[in-house]
């Protein structure tokens, strides 16, 4: 493993905590273009190893949340119960070779473009607790949505999490944000188990995205009172569309080489 793909992975690890740590979720739908098109990992190798380092940063984001009992039992259940279901399904699909990896990276493209689009759309936090706009039934379906989308493309599902705990819970911006790090932990693990596939390959790039998420998260929870969500959500959404154009333009170019060699062996990047 070269030194500037450990630095490439160290850097980005530290964009995913600080944007863990700032806005409760999405930072780790960074790490799936990071980790293919940067460091140049099939989708096999990429999707768990992408679950592994979301499951550690998730937690390390949510040990602040959890003292200050910023977690709502309640609407977490009612989410993350369809969710972790929804997540084995997913999961289990791509285990069995249901999902081919073209779609995967399709799957998430599309992710990351709903994802930028809630972000400019989300108003900016507040304290006040928002009025709910919706039922537990509809909280139940987003979270079985979320969980498919963790299984099937390898992100935690937070950027969706979010929003659904703070327009159909109607709960706060900081109480979604602890809810939604500790369902992203939850999602991932199962996630991962049904992949039931170690990324062996793909454990060298673990150690420095975790370092560098660490490093990451310590300075987001430093600044993220200084910080206004606007801009925050702004410059996320900005990312968000670059993942997804790369990501996209991947999926393309895997698509194209599988019908022109139909019956060859998948290159292992």
């Amino acid at each position: 493993m070269s030194a500037a793909v450990l630095l490439l992975m160290a850097g980005g690890g530290a964009l995913i905590g600080f944007l863990l740590a700032v806005l409760g979720a999405g930072g780790s739908i960074l790490l799936l273009p990071l980790l293919i098109s940067g460091a140049g990992l099939p989708t096999r190798e990429a999707v768990p190893l992408s679950l592994l380092a979301v499951t550690l940063l998730a937690v390390a984001n949510a040990g602040p949340y959890l003292r200050r009992r910023q977690v709502a039992p309640r609407p977490a259940l009612i989410l993350g119960v369809p969710a972790l279901a929804g997540s084995w399904i997913g999961g289990s699909l791509v285990k069995h070779g249901l999902v081919p990896e073209p779609v995967q990276l399709g799957v998430f493209a599309a992710a990351a473009l709903v994802a930028a689009w809630l972000l400019s759309r989300r108003p900016s936090g507040t304290t006040r607790a928002p009025r709910s706009t919706g039922s537990p039934l509809a909280l139940a379906g987003q979270g079985v949505l979320v969980g498919l989308l963790t299984g099937i493309a390898g992100v935690g599902g937070g950027f969706a999490i979010v929003p659904a705990l703070v327009l159909l819970a109607g709960l706060p911006m900081p109480l979604a944000s602890g809810t939604s790090l500790v369902l992203i932990t939850t999602n991932s693990l199962v996630a991962l188990a049904a992949l039931g596939h170690w990324p062996a390959a793909g454990l060298p790039l673990l150690g420095p995205l975790v370092v560098g998420g660490l490093v990451g998260a310590i300075g987001g929870q430093a600044l993220a009172p200084r910080l206004s969500d606007r801009h925050l959500r702004q410059g996320f959404a900005a990312l968000l569309v670059g993942s997804a154009l790369l990501t996209g333009a991947e999926a393309l170019q895997r698509q194209h080489r599988a019908i022109s060699s139909p019956h060859a062996v998948p290159q292992q990047r």
